[in-house]
């Protein structure tokens, strides 16, 4: 006792499968733009704060007291 499908049920079938596509589509769409802007933003990173400028070096001052034997 198969049924046959009816060409209302057809297209109701059509019509299920083509916006059932396009929503695929479109998220599949946006996931994708959104990773690819991540990963731009990742790649640029964010700015690197100025390096402090050098200081002399430092003379090291021995402050230990002398000891005579």
């Amino acid at each position: 006792m198969g049924r046959s499908l009816t060409s209302q049920r057809r297209e109701r079938l059509a019509l299920l499968l083509v916006a059932s596509t396009g929503v695929t589509f479109t998220i599949a769409a946006v996931s994708d733009a959104l990773a690819v802007r991540r990963a731009r933003r990742r790649a640029c990173g964010p700015p690197e704060p100025p390096e402090p400028p050098e200081q002399p070096a430092r003379r090291r001052v021995d402050r230990r007291t002398p000891v005579a034997c």
